[in-house]
């Protein structure tokens, strides 16, 4: 992981709703992420062999919910791991506020309870058409907006966001709007980070890898275990 020497020197990072001044020690923490794709974890060994925290699909759209959602957040709360759900984006079928009503419908919402992670957007590559799903830059910035204010207004905390240096770029025009408010989650399966996009100084998850021993995505957290828990309860 490749950060710039400032903030090597500093650490970093957390959010609550807005990015604080970096933290004196910077540190990692494991994490996951998985979705219906791994319909059975195993989350006490999980546990055991260091991971923290766990990110857990919920919703795409406005029509699906992830059936395994309700048994993956028990498992991982009984293994006490910190977890959160997430929503997969797709911009080109209903609005943001829409879309973010529906996640927290279904498993987006947040709690000050220490062991909730803010619910995460994640918004990438259109999986079945056109990149950007047909938006423009400034239109797709728009519906991002849309989600995060909606989510903010019903639970007062900023959703993380999810995505890759690449399509953020093509599909937001590099876009600054959210670095200073969202959480970013940074996709980039490599040795060492690489370009962070939006103006975000650093990201508080990077998913480095596409596959992890109990299944899933791997993650690390940007922080120790007290920032993670700090990042949770808000």
């Amino acid at each position: 992981m490749k950060l710039s020497s400032l903030i090597y020197s500093y650490a970093l990072l957390l959010f609550a709703d807005a990015l604080p001044a970096p933290l004196v020690k910077r540190s990692t923490v494991q994490g996951f992420d998985i979705s219906n794709y791994q319909p059975t974890v195993d989350f006490t060994s999980a546990y055991a062999s260091g991971a923290r925290f766990v990110i857990i699909k919920a919703t795409e759209g406005t029509t699906y919910i992830d059936p395994t959602f309700s048994s993956h957040y028990t498992g991982a709360t009984n293994a006490g791991l910190i977890r959160g759900g997430y929503h997969f984006a797709h911009p080109d079928s209903s609005s943001g506020s829409t879309q973010a009503t529906f996640f927290l419908a279904h498993g987006g919402g947040w709690s000050g309870d220490g062991i909730t992670l803010p619910g995460m957007l994640d918004i990438e590559y259109n999986p079945s058409g056109a990149t950007c799903y047909g938006l423009s830059q400034s239109a797709m910035v728009s519906w991002i907006q849309d989600f995060v204010s909606s989510y903010h207004s019903k639970t007062t905390r900023y959703p993380m966001i999810y995505s890759t240096n690449d399509w953020w770029s093509q599909c937001t025009g590099e876009s600054t709007a959210f670095h200073t408010t969202c959480p970013l989650v940074l996709a980039s399966y490599n040795s060492e980070i690489g370009t962070i996009p939006g103006g975000w100084p650093y990201q508080t998850i990077w998913q480095y890898a596409d596959t992890y021993t109990y299944g899933g995505d791997a993650d690390r957290f940007n922080g120790d275990l007290a920032q993670l828990k700090t990042l949770a309860t808000g």
